[in-house]
């Protein structure tokens, strides 16, 4: 950890609506950031597109502050960086390291099945984000189900780690990336490619509108769509494997 950096304030909450609304409360009230906030249980979850996200007991569900102070442009980094650093925690607790992959943006996959969502929500002040959220949704001990969708869970994929244990590491990842990104993205970019699935996977993007092969990342993080002999940087949208 950067030496100027005040620790790390992790709080457990027995039931919260939502990691990431209780997070972005306490921003709004002027909280600094490293606050992680994790919940055993929530009854408000939310996904991407508006998805409900369950989290059963055994699961993990929590959500970090930042404040980047960044241009707002830079902003979809910190969804590549958040999911490097869930997949550099979870890796290691698998018995085969290397199972698990990341999909654009910050999806973790086992083949075509979900283990973990980050979901991010940034205030942007005079074209700079003063506060980011990182929500994350791990299937730990069960895999509930999502509309549209193959779940898994660690445990099923014969892993184990308790949210206590996680939370701490994801923490600690995310300052190492946080570290990397400050001096350049071109190794957050390059580390999150060799995490993914590979180029030339077929891919459909927002239920299937448009549909291709994923060609790696351009360089300021987009997602490379190739469509016969066109190739589109995407900045948004729900991407799902073939």
């Amino acid at each position: 950890m950067t030496a100027d950096r005040a620790p790390w304030r992790i709080e457990h909450y027995d039931t919260l609506g939502s990691t990431s609304d209780f997070c972005a409360r306490r921003a709004a009230e002027g909280e600094p950031e490293r606050l992680m906030v994790v919940a055993a249980r929530q009854t408000a979850g939310r996904g991407r597109a508006g998805r409900a996200w369950e989290s059963p007991a055994g699961n993990f569900c929590g959500s970090a502050l930042l404040r980047p102070r960044v241009p707002a442009g830079q902003g979809g980094w910190f969804a590549l960086l958040a999911g490097l650093a869930l997949i550099e925690v979870l890796d290691p607790a698998l018995p085969a390291p290397g199972a698990v992959m990341l999909k654009w943006p910050n999806d973790l996959m086992a083949g075509a099945a979900k283990l973990a969502g980050i979901l991010l929500d940034a205030t942007i002040e005079n074209g700079m984000i003063t506060a980011m959220i990182v929500g994350v949704g791990v299937n730990l001990a069960e895999a509930p189900p999502v509309p549209g969708r193959v779940t898994t869970s660690l445990a099923a994929l014969g892993g184990a780690m308790t949210p206590e244990a996680l939370a701490p590491a994801f923490c600690a990842r995310l300052d190492h990336w946080l570290d990397v990104l400050a001096s350049g993205a071109a190794p957050l970019r390059a580390a999150w490619m060799r995490r993914a699935h590979p180029e030339g996977t077929a891919i459909t993007v927002d239920g299937g509108r448009r549909s291709g092969i994923y060609a790696g990342l351009d360089d300021d993080g987009a997602l490379l769509l190739r469509e016969g002999d066109r190739v589109t940087a995407l900045r948004g949208g729900d991407v799902a494997l073939i």
